[in-house]
C-alpha cells in the first residue's frame, strides 16, 4: 500500500507590525498640550528687551503653555539681568559674542530639550509685533505647515530706503529660485518652527539663518507658509551688517554653499559644461584654420587653450559626480544625527518624568 507523502505547509510570511507613532514627537508620549516658546537672541538689548518680551502674548489660541527664552550672545550691557528683572522663564547667556547663527542653533537645542512643540523666533529690538504670534503659529496648528515665516511687505515700511527694497526684493526671488519655493521676504526673521522642523534644520554659519533655512526647508521638502505681519516703528540701526554691501556678499555665500550641498552635481555640471564648450569652441577654430588656410601653425596657442579647458570641463564635471557622492552621504548623516537628537530628547524627557 502506497503511503501518501504530505504536502509541504507553506510558512506564512512573518510581517513586522510597526507602530507609527513610535516615530512621531516623542514629547507627545508623556502630555497632549501644545507649548509654544518664544526663543530672542540678543546682544546689548537692556533698552528695547523690555518692549519686546511685554509685547509676547501669553496666551495664545491653541497653545496650552507659552515660556520666553532670551539667548544673551555675549553683551556688554545688562541684557540678562534686565531679562530676569522681566520674569523671563529662560535665560541662556554666552560669555563672548559668537554670532546670531550661534544664538539661534542654541535657542532651538535649548527649546527642544524644554520640550517645545512649536518654537517661534523674534527679534530683541521689538521689530516685529507679538500679537502676530497667534497668527504664525496658526498653521503649526493646523498640521498645514512645518515653518512659517512672517512677511513684513516691506514695500510699504516707510523707513526702508528705496534701495534697499529693492535689495529686498532680488534676493527674496534669488533665495525663492534657489529653494524652489516662494518667498517674499526672505530676510524675516519672525518665524515659527514646528519640533520636527527644529530637529531637522541645522545651522552653518555664524551670520544670519534666514537664507540658509529657507534653502534647506526648500530642498528639504519642509511645508512652508507664508503669514502678513505687521511691524513696530524702527528703534535702532541693524548691527548683523554694518552696511548693505556686507549683507548681500555674506548672505549671497552662505546661500550658494547652502544650495551646493543639495545640487552639487548641478552646479559643477554647468559650469563643466560651459568651460567644456568654450573649448570645443576654440579647438573647432583652430581645425579651421589647420585644414582650410594656411595659417595653421600660427593658432598653436588656441589648440593649447583648447586642450586645457576641454580638461577643466571634464574635470568639473568629474568634481560634481564626487560632490554628490559627499551630499548622499551628508544626507545620511543628517538623518542619523536628528534620529539621535530625537532619541537623546526622548531619554531626557523620561529621566525627567517621575515614575
Amino acid at each position: 500500500m502506497k503511503r501518501e507523502r504530505k504536502k509541504p505547509q507553506l510558512r506564512q510570511p512573518r510581517f513586522l507590525a510597526i507602530d507609527q507613532n513610535q516615530f512621531a514627537d516623542p514629547h507627545k508620549k508623556h502630555k497632549n498640550h501644545m507649548k509654544l516658546i518664544v526663543q530672542i537672541p540678543c546682544l546689548n538689548e537692556e533698552e528695547t528687551l523690555p518692549a519686546t518680551v511685554a509685547d509676547i502674548p501669553r496666551e495664545v489660541p491653541g497653545i496650552d503653555e507659552v515660556e520666553v527664552l532670551v539667548i544673551d550672545d555675549g553683551s556688554d550691557d545688562r541684557t540678562s539681568e534686565v531679562a530676569r528683572e522681566l520674569g523671563v522663564d529662560h535665560i541662556v547667556t554666552f560669555p563672548k559674542n559668537r554670532g546670531l547663527g550661534h544664538a539661534f542653533k542654541t535657542g532651538f537645542d535649548t527649546c527642544l530639550k524644554l520640550g517645545a512643540d512649536i518654537i517661534v523666533n523674534t527679534d530683541g529690538d521689538n521689530q516685529y509685533c507679538g500679537a502676530d504670534i497667534a497668527a504664525l503659529v496658526q498653521p503649526i496648528l493646523e498640521k498645514r505647515a512645518h515653518i512659517v515665516i512672517g512677511d513684513r511687505q516691506t514695500g510699504g515700511i516707510g523707513h526702508f530706503s528705496f534701495f534697499k527694497r529693492w535689495l529686498q526684493g532680488v534676493g527674496s526671488r534669488v533665495i525663492s529660485r534657489l529653494a524652489d519655493v516662494e518667498v517674499p521676504d526672505v530676510a524675516s526673521g519672525f518665524r515659527a518652527f514646528s519640533r520636527d522642523a527644529a530637529l531637522h534644520l541645522s545651522m552653518f554659519t555664524d551670520f544670519d539663518h534666514t537664507a540658509e533655512h529657507v534653502i534647506q526647508a526648500g530642498q528639504g521638502r519642509l511645508a512652508i507658509e507664508i503669514v502678513p505681519i505687521r511691524t513696530n516703528p524702527k528703534t535702532r540701526e541693524s548691527r548683523l551688517f554694518a552696511n548693505p554691501g556686507e549683507f548681500v556678499f555674506k548672505s549671497g555665500m552662505i546661500s550658494l554653499r547652502t544650495y551646493a550641498r543639495y545640487k552639487a552635481l548641478r552646479i559643477f555640471s554647468a559650469f563643466g559644461a560651459a568651460v567644456f564648450a568654450v573649448g570645443t569652441l576654440i579647438g573647432l577654430r583652430f581645425l579651421y584654420f589647420f585644414f582650410f588656410t594656411d595659417e595653421g601653425e600660427r593658432h598653436i596657442q588656441s589648440l593649447i587653450l583648447a586642450a586645457i579647458l576641454l580638461l577643466a570641463g571634464f574635470q568639473m564635471f568629474l568634481t560634481g559626480i564626487v560632490a554628490d557622492l559627499i551630499a548622499t552621504n551628508r544626507a545620511l548623516l543628517e538623518d542619523v544625527s536628528t534620529r539621535v537628537r530625537s532619541m537623546e530628547l526622548e531619554d531626557g524627557h523620561r529621566n525627567k518624568t517621575p515614575q
